[in-house]
């Protein structure tokens, strides 16, 4: 490749590299193949950007974030088993993310009522306080981001993800061979 900054091919590279995952799809692709490099270029770049903001605004991981967000929907909180169902992640995660949290004052861990051996966790009045502002601030963030779409698009990409999500919760053609 030339050094020239105005060579063709250097601009075609630095596009594809600041493209990333939708680079990958060439002109002869099936259109949903571009369609699914798209949604997880967007999806991967906005969540590198939601994480670098809670670091930097809140000295945050993005998986505390998601952990209290749960919580925060759940006033008298969850058994642990279910919050780590809720996360998608292991049981061990969930323990290693309350220990964190509950030294830091910010969630309670009780012992079930209806099961000994299960721990209740819950946000503590400064985790509800902390969280909130995290919460307000995330916000503003995804509108910043999703502020290039009207609301008419918006709506419309939600209701067709909608549609499918519905079609591979079903299943729907999950053991059609690909044309």
């Amino acid at each position: 490749m030339s050094d020239d900054p105005h060579d063709p091919s250097r601009a075609a590279l630095s596009d594809a590299e600041e493209l990333g995952h939708e680079a990958r799809a060439g002109h002869d692709d099936h259109a949903v193949l571009k369609l699914w490099l798209r949604m997880l270029a967007s999806t991967t770049q906005i969540e590198a950007e939601i994480r670098k903001r809670l670091r930097e605004r809140f000295g945050i991981t993005l998986a505390r974030f998601d952990y209290m967000a749960q919580l925060y929907r759940y006033r008298d909180g969850l058994k642990m088993r279910v919050l780590s169902r809720y996360l998608m992640v292991t049981g061990g995660n969930v323990t290693g993310l309350t220990d964190e949290l509950e030294r830091e004052g910010v969630v309670s861990r009780t012992p079930s009522p209806d099961d000994r051996r299960s721990w209740i966790v819950s946000l503590t009045a400064k985790g509800r306080r902390n969280f909130e502002a995290m919460a307000a601030e995330h916000e503003q963030w995804i509108h910043e981001m999703f502020a290039g779409l009207d609301l008419k698009t918006v709506r419309q990409l939600h209701s067709q993800l909608g549609q499918l999500r519905v079609h591979l919760m079903r299943g729907d053609g999950a053991d059609e061979a690909a044309p």
